[in-house]
């Protein structure tokens, strides 16, 4: 038998052993699993790619991205007090 020792976020931890529990297995067991199915298949068992943005995401970045190149088109606030009246007009 071996030891692996591993960081990982705390609520990250959490929110799987909830999962392993639910499933009724121990955490060292989803670890086997895991790795018993990287031997099997000789790879990740699970897909990995990167994240791409949507179409709305994409747009928000580009609408960003030109409120920076020409703010003076865009109005802003020092004051939410002055937000939230333009926001009810």
């Amino acid at each position: 038998m071996s030891n692996i020792n591993v960081r990982i976020d705390s609520d990250v931890k959490k929110n799987a052993e909830a999962v392993f529990a639910g499933l009724g297995i121990t955490p060292t067991a989803a670890i086997s699993l895991f790795y018993n199915q990287v031997i099997r298949t000789n790879s990740i068992p699970f897909e990995l790619k990167a994240n791409i943005p949507n179409k709305e995401t994409l747009l928000a970045l580009n609408e960003v991205d030109e409120m920076e190149k020409k703010p003076e088109k865009y109005k802003g606030y020092n004051n939410i007090n002055n937000l939230i009246e333009d926001l009810l007009k």
